[in-house]
Formats: C-alpha cells, sequence, structure tokens
C-alpha cells in the first residue's frame, strides 16, 4: 500500500453495468466496464474493485489515477448526502493486481458483516432524528401526541438496537457453520423497518417548518432516505426468503 495513498472499495452491481477484468498473462489483469457507486472516486487515490473473471468475481486493487479511470461526479444531483458523489466511473484497460482467490471477497463472513455494519449505520441516523424529536416533545410537555410519537420510536429504535447487538454478540462468537449471508439479511430487513418507520413519523409529527428552515435537520432526513436505499426492499426479502426455502435458516 502506497504511503499516503487513500483507499475505497467498490463492489456495488447495477443493471446494463459491467466490469471484466481479463489476464494478462502475468499475474495482473486489467479491467474494462463500467463500476456504479463508487463513492469519493475522485478524490481517492487507490481502490478495491469487484469485477467479473468467467463465472466468478474477483477483488482487484486499482490506481484510481491511471489514465484509463473516469469517475463521474456530474451525475451525482442527491440532496442527501451531496458532499459524498458516488457517480458511476469508467474503467478502460485500467491495470490490477488480484486480491485473494476468485470468490473470496464475497463469500467471506466479512463481507456479510459489513453489510450488518451499513444496518447500523442507518440506526445511527435514525437517532439523530429521534433527537429531533425529543427535543420537541420537551418544548412542549402538555403534548400527548408528540409524547407517544416518542414512545413508538424510543420502541422502534430498541428492537433494531437488539437485533444489531444480538449480531454482534454472535460475531464475536464467531460459530462455524453460520449462514452470515442469510443472518445479515435478517438484521437488516428488520433494522430497514426499524429506521423507516422512525423516518416516517418524526417528520410527519414535526411537520414541514424543520425540514425547510433547520439545515441540519433537513440534511438528516435527505441524508437517511437516501443512505437507507442500500437495501432493495422487496427484492431483498425474497432474497431471504429464497434462502430458506433453499438451505434454512430459521427454527420453526
Amino acid at each position: 500500500m502506497p504511503d499516503g495513498s487513500t483507499w475505497g472499495v467498490f463492489a456495488a452491481e447495477a443493471p446494463g453495468l459491467r466490469v471484466d477484468a481479463h489476464a494478462t498473462g502475468d499475474g495482473t489483469v486489467r479491467l474494462s466496464g463500467t463500476k456504479p457507486w463508487c463513492s469519493l472516486a475522485s478524490t481517492l487515490s487507490h481502490a478495491l474493485v469487484t469485477a467479473h473473471a468467467g463465472d466468478e468475481r474477483v477483488l482487484v486493487a486499482v490506481d484510481l489515477r491511471h489514465a484509463g479511470v473516469t469517475a463521474h461526479d456530474d451525475v451525482w444531483v442527491a440532496r442527501g448526502m451531496p458532499d459524498v458523489p458516488s457517480g458511476p466511473v469508467d474503467l478502460d484497460g485500467v491495470p490490477g493486481s488480484l486480491v485473494g482467490e476468485p470468490g473470496w471477497y464475497l463469500r467471506r463472513p466479512g463481507f456479510a458483516w459489513g453489510g450488518i455494519g451499513v444496518a447500523a449505520c442507518w440506526w445511527g441516523g435514525a437517532v439523530g432524528l429521534a433527537r429531533v424529536l425529543r427535543s420537541l416533545a420537551a418544548s412542549r410537555p402538555g403534548s400527548e401526541l408528540l409524547q407517544a410519537a416518542l414512545g413508538a420510536t424510543v420502541a422502534d429504535l430498541a428492537g433494531a438496537e437488539d437485533a444489531l447487538a444480538d449480531a454482534a454478540a454472535r460475531i464475536d462468537a464467531d460459530r462455524p457453520g453460520t449462514d452470515w449471508a442469510f443472518e445479515a439479511q435478517a438484521v437488516r430487513a428488520r433494522v430497514r423497518r426499524a429506521v423507516d418507520a422512525v423516518r416516517h413519523r418524526v417528520v410527519a409529527t414535526i411537520g414541514p417548518a424543520p425540514l425547510t428552515a433547520d439545515p441540519a435537520v433537513a440534511a438528516r432526513v435527505a441524508d437517511l432516505e437516501l443512505y437507507v436505499l442500500q437495501d432493495h426492499g422487496a427484492r431483498d426479502l425474497a432474497r431471504a426468503g429464497r434462502m430458506v426455502l433453499e438451505r434454512g435458516g430459521v427454527a420453526w
């Protein structure tokens, strides 16, 4: 790893976009194609990029300053997370070094653990909105509607926190044979539901004024609304259902 280098990990996929790794014969590969959702690609020096190599996907270390790399920050027009442009990156014959064996990056337990870590970030964003609601409720101590909204929010966040804490304990225990892909999917679904409920409730309860007059509140709502879409909703739930049908994963 070069001194002073800054790294990203670009492992997302999107319909119609693909990066292929072509062997060069000297143990390295060259990448060609377009990688979506590459956060801060224009400001980082290097990245680990997943690419297709036959029927497998490989992880490749690349220099983002290579002439064959083109980052498209201009397509990032999101109001949420505006300071983290995550546009696509074009790769045209970019040389890179393989990291691990084919398939290793996506099959290792740590990949699923990272997905749970993303859910923890969702939870943290929802906690920030809950604090906005708590402050409003504290300023109007006679409002039972605000108190009820706060109570429901506390319950949602507590349920999501329990899911995350239980997952963390099981990760630390590292029991052999755990189906981490399924476990991560289940935890993410539980947290997503709680976070969505909190976000909808807080926005409906505080009304439009903070969203139009308080930059911090408006940013929290926009950031969380966008970031939580890393979960793919019904498609991810369908994936969990397929896992149950194909290999079990539940006790009932």
